[in-house]
């Protein structure tokens, strides 16, 4: 890791769960690390946490979704802090709806946020990366086990899931042709901790019925981003799925 310190990171989703992590030991590790969020006064207030730390947090507000709001939060890294070396697109949505009876403009969230807004933001840090002739520069997706089977409900969500592991690897390939050595990793964690299935309307009974599932922790995740940057530059981690021991998804 030490190779990145003083460079530049944005994170997407920053303001808590897994991007709030990951954000927080990508400062510990020295990065200067944009922290994007809906919720801009959540990393505002993780920035003054980490403020002894070697690299620096900078909250900036951003909905994924909207394109205006990535184009100007990237325009904002440019002017400030020059170029964009890693992406983490972190931010996400998921919602227990069905398919036979689901309102569309549900469905519509999951895929302007979990799809087209990872997409805007890869093709904003790749543009970035190419003007200031960033040739190591990382893109990593925060996947999901749901990216790579059939879950028990959660089906859109499911699918905008499988949408980021063909986008990963249609990166990638985009990539190679290019001649690029910009890196392109997907991790796909299991049961992990955090505040998404409260916010996301899921029945209390299904949580209950699930409640003593092994479960990881945020930290868990950052620290899996961590060892995939710390890679050498020639290894390309490019699928790193992520289970709490004895999880039976």
């Amino acid at each position: 890791m030490q190779r990145w310190s003083g460079r530049v990171a944005v994170v997407t989703g920053a303001s808590a769960g897994i991007g709030a992590a990951i954000a927080g030991e990508l400062v510990k590790k020295g990065l200067k690390v944009v922290g994007l969020a809906r919720r801009v006064e959540r990393v505002e207030e993780n920035a003054k946490l980490l403020r002894s730390e070697p690299g620096k947090l900078h909250p900036l507000k951003c909905d994924v979704s909207n394109e205006s709001d990535v184009k100007d939060a990237f325009k904002w890294v440019k002017s400030n802090l020059g170029v964009v070396d890693i992406l983490v697109n972190n931010a996400g949505v998921c919602d227990f709806n069905n398919l036979t009876d689901g309102p569309p403009e549900k469905w519509r969230n999951i895929i302007d946020i979990n799809v087209l807004g990872l997409s805007m933001c890869t093709r904003e840090a790749i543009q970035s990366m190419r003007e200031k002739a960033v040739d190591d520069g990382h893109i990593i997706n925060i996947n999901s086990v749901l990216g790579h089977g059939t879950p028990v409900g959660f089906f859109m969500y499911a699918a905008s899931k499988h949408a980021v592991t063909v986008l990963t690897e249609g990166l990638r390939r985009e990539l190679v042709q290019q001649k690029s050595k910009i890196r392109v990793t997907s991790i796909s964690p299991g049961g992990v901790k955090t505040e998404i299935a409260e916010a996301s309307g899921i029945p209390k009974e299904f949580l209950e019925h699930y409640k003593d599932n092994p479960i990881m922790e945020a930290k868990d995740i950052a620290d899996s981003v961590m060892y995939v940057l710390g890679t050498p530059p020639h290894v390309q981690i490019h699928e790193l799925i992520i289970k709490p021991v004895g999880e039976e998804w």
